[in-house]
């Protein structure tokens, strides 16, 4: 072995190193993503277990006025009339490009998202909201699981642009 074989190995080392923390950042970037885009499929199929298992067990779903606590209250609002109602006269909740920082275990996911409802007297669709959404996850035994999530209307207010600012803030 000549002196520079330790150097190549060790630079080797290192390098594998960084491409391994490298793919497992990617990893949980996809995994954070796929969640996040698997939210509007599951709720307008009725999909109220999956919907239920995006959460921790003690998962809050925040939108405004109405705060739903844990996997139970996030079922009902799937299984719900109102719900069952959009869904079967034509319902889609469209989830906009997440902005997406990691750190360590957890996790913070920022998006727009619109909810279009059909509109058979005009022959199409119409957006009924546009919301912001910030969603807190944790890594699980199970995978990434969002522990909350605030959704909240784009209607002039400053709750809304207020979730999208912090996300853009802690990059500056």
């Amino acid at each position: 072995m000549t002196d520079s074989q330790p150097d190549r190995l060790a630079l080797l080392e290192a390098r594998l190193e960084q491409a391994e923390r490298r793919l497992a950042a990617a990893e949980d970037q996809i995994a954070l993503w796929r969640i996040v885009a698997s939210y509007g499929p599951a709720v307008d199929s009725g999909s109220a277990e999956i919907t239920a298992q995006l959460w921790t067990e003690e998962g809050v779903y925040d939108t405004y006025p109405v705060v739903l606590n844990g996997r139970d209250a996030l079922r009902g609002m799937v299984n719900g009339e109102r719900h069952q109602s959009l869904i079967h006269s034509g319902a889609a909740h469209l989830m906009g490009l997440p902005h997406i920082v990691v750190d360590g275990d957890r996790a913070v996911v920022t998006n727009y998202s619109q909810l279009v409802l059909s509109a058979p007297d005009q022959n199409g669709y119409r957006i009924w909201r546009t919301g912001s959404n910030r969603w807190e996850f944790t890594r699980t035994d199970e995978g990434w699981k969002v522990t909350h999530r605030w959704n909240r209307q784009l209607d002039g207010t400053d709750e809304g642009r207020d979730l999208l600012a912090r996300a853009v803030e802690s990059e500056a």
